[in-house]
């Protein structure tokens, strides 16, 4: 007879043969039947089939403590007597197998749980009257290691698993670019169970999304190509451009929606082109293009993956991008350290003023200086942020050098290489440069959240430029809702100025307040008229001030502190040489249309991409995820989101169903 083992580490270990363990007899079967309870495998126990064994098996060995594996068999299916006999084993059964040394391939030397436990369960095939039945034959629930509390065996990878339905919602959230956390909130939600008790865990779902992601790279260009062109034909405003390398594969993509071109030709003085992530599942290098609005929020401007992080890919990006916009290139352009980028905006865009994003220059203080300066990396730390912001270049360049002098930094790389690009990065050498606010901390943290929203939609590719487009078209709905809500709040004047009232009617409620900010300051300082000037400074001080040059006949004011040129929004040292001569009013073009009421283009009215009942899904899961996020942040809000979530999951199953809905919502999980 055949016997087969399914590793060959459990026959050394483990033997199970027919010595090893008492045969059933009819007085045996008797006296199982009459004193053994019937959720304990007994001699003689009876199972229609050999899986029903196993899954009886399975559910006491999870009472007790351990999980089970199918071991080895006796006989095969369709060969003489088929299968007779079957060995299910603990699941630390068994000794670690030596696996053979690969130098070519790279060993991931995970730890084995296998102990040598003997405690298994045998069932064997019978045939009584014709009618084939298994039964016990052997058990034994000696085991040489501890037993899991009930609490803990639930963790036993036999005892997680994903439905069917719980991936397809999974992968639905994956399309919505929350994180797998929130995943896990908003399905412990749904299903009512305590957070920690779905019947997976996090670690599962990101395996399940990594399984999606295992797909053909060609096969993910050519669906990738044909999302573009899908969006293309719904809505000619889109645009995408692509490159193919010598073998006729995809080598870069770039696309814009229709309503960013729009933003971009009002809000795109400034722009960040971030080039610091990659598509982790694809390995490829993201490009992102983004602005800052009239409300202070991110925009999105544009998208580009690229094959490799070289001069003339970056080109390519750049020639794509102003393609989208019509020729035009912005003012400014904010990127990280890639001297590869800089050079190739200095071919494309040579009018373009370069420089680079500070918060991604402070994000490797920790690993560049804190072993370095130690106890004193704070105080180090303090004093750079106090030289980044001066106004003088002379001021920086000096205190730079009593800096490195007083820390013992005259060897430092990183420090030598960080004055050697100060032109690209300290505000003093920036400020006559437009930035449209984008070096502030606040700024920076909330384009890298709005760029963090869609890079965890990583599933597929063809997903990716999906999720991007949701992500774009809820910051549209979102800059609509600022636009209602300005509306219906009330601008508190503080200094009672005609200047400011008239300002409060013409700009944003963000913008309002950074120049509201400025007139209140405005009363704290004093001007001086000379020839050709007025001198400002504080009432306090004796020495120096602002110069502003005023020509009130041509409505023209500008001041050497260059805020204005720097943010858009007048200094308190303008503003107080226009109080002072009478001026009721701020002149027009410095009420400048990136900071005025006007409302920013609509995704939902330039492009119709997606149906009414489309948007208000992609809405719903936008509005999903922020719930969750919010929830999990105290053990008070879980409860009373889990409490109103029930109530509204009830009221919603009492509505009837719309046919026409669920069709669309069925065709989108199938496209997901």
């Amino acid at each position: 007879m055949m016997v087969l083992y399914g590793d060959s580490s459990d026959q050394r270990s483990l033997s199970l043969d027919d010595t090893s363990s008492t045969e059933e007899s009819p007085d045996q079967t008797r006296l199982s039947l009459e004193t053994t309870n019937d959720a304990v495998p007994y001699i003689g126990q009876r199972f229609p089939t050999h899986d029903a064994a196993y899954e009886f098996y399975a559910e006491f060995a999870r009472g007790c403590g351990f999980s089970i594996r199918r071991h080895r068999t006796e006989g095969k299916d369709g060969v003489g007597k088929g299968l007779t006999r079957r060995y299910f084993v603990c699941h630390r059964a068994g000794n670690t197998p030596v696996k053979a040394a690969n130098d070519n391939k790279p060993q991931r030397n995970r730890k084995s749980s296998r102990c040598g436990c003997q405690a298994y369960m045998r069932i064997s095939k019978t045939t009584d009257l014709g009618v084939p039945e298994w039964r016990v034959t052997g058990f034994m629930n000696h085991h040489n290691h501890e037993l899991l509390e009930p609490n803990q065996v639930r963790f036993l990878p036999a005892y997680r698993s994903i439905s069917n339905s719980d991936k397809s919602r999974i992968l639905m959230f994956a399309k919505t670019g929350i994180s797998v956390q929130q995943m896990m909130r908003l399905m412990e939600l749904e299903k009512g169970v305590e957070p920690g008790f779905l019947p997976f865990t996090e670690k599962d779902v990101r395996n399940l999304l990594q399984s999606f992601r295992k797909v053909d790279p060609e096969d993910e260009s050519i669906d990738l190509l044909r999302m573009c062109r899908s969006i293309k034909e719904k809505d000619p405003n889109f645009k995408y451009d692509f490159s193919l390398d010598s073998n006729n594969r995809l080598e870069n993509i770039a696309w814009s929606y229709a309503s960013s071109i729009q933003s971009y030709d009002v809000f795109g003085d400034a722009v960040v082109f971030d080039t610091t992530h990659r598509l982790t599942a694809f390995d490829m290098p993201l490009g992102i293009w983004v602005g800052v609005n009239n409300y202070g929020m991110p925009c999105f401007f544009g998208c580009v993956l690229l094959r490799e992080e070289t001069l003339r890919s970056y080109s390519w990006s750049l020639k794509a991008f102003l393609a989208f916009m019509n020729g035009k290139a912005p003012q400014t352009v904010l990127t990280d350290q890639n001297m590869c980028l800089k050079e190739a905006i200095n071919l494309e865009m040579p009018s373009t003023k370069h420089a680079l994003c500070i918060w991604l220059i402070v994000s490797k203080f920790p690993s560049w200086f804190n072993a370095v300066l130690g106890v004193r990396y704070n105080d180090w730390k303090a004093e750079f942020h106090r030289l980044y912001n001066l106004e003088s270049v002379e001021d920086f360049e000096l205190g730079w050098r009593d800096m490195v002098n007083s820390f013992g930094l005259h060897t430092n790389r990183h420090i030598a290489s960080l004055f050697a690009l100060r032109s690209l990065w300290a505000l003093p050498y920036l400020r006559s440069h437009v930035f449209a606010g984008m070096t502030t901390a606040g700024h920076s943290k909330s384009i890298n959240a709005f760029i963090q929203r869609f890079l965890s939609a990583q599933t597929r590719l063809a997903h990716f430029v999906e999720q991007v487009a949701v992500t774009v078209d809820f910051k549209d709905q979102a800059g609509e809702q600022q636009t209602m809500q300005q509306n219906l709040q009330n601008i508190c004047l503080k200094t009672g100025a005609p200047m400011e009232a008239h300002a409060a009617t013409v700009l944003t409620p963000f913008a309002f307040s950074k120049l509201q900010e400025q007139l209140v300051l405005a009363a704290h300082y004093a001007s001086f008229q000379t020839e050709d000037s007025f001198l400002v400074r504080h009432h306090t001080k004796l020495e120096g001030g602002r110069k502003v040059y005023w020509v009130p006949r041509e409505g023209i004011i500008s001041c050497s502190c260059h805020q204005f040129e720097f943010s858009g929004i007048l200094c308190r040292h303008a503003l107080r040489v226009l109080s002072t001569g009478n001026c009721f009013q701020i002149p027009d073009r410095y009420l400048p249309h990136r900071w005025r009421r006007i409302s920013t283009p609509s995704t939902k009215s330039l492009q119709n991409t997606h149906n009414d009942h489309t948007e208000r899904v992609q809405l719903l899961q936008s509005m999903v995820s922020t719930l969750v996020t919010e929830s999990a942040k105290s053990r008070e809000r879980l409860e009373i989101a889990t409490e109103n979530v029930s109530i509204l999951l009830s009221r919603i199953r009492e509505q009837p169903i719309c046919s026409q809905g669920v069709r669309e919502l069925s065709s989108n999980q199938r496209n997901i």
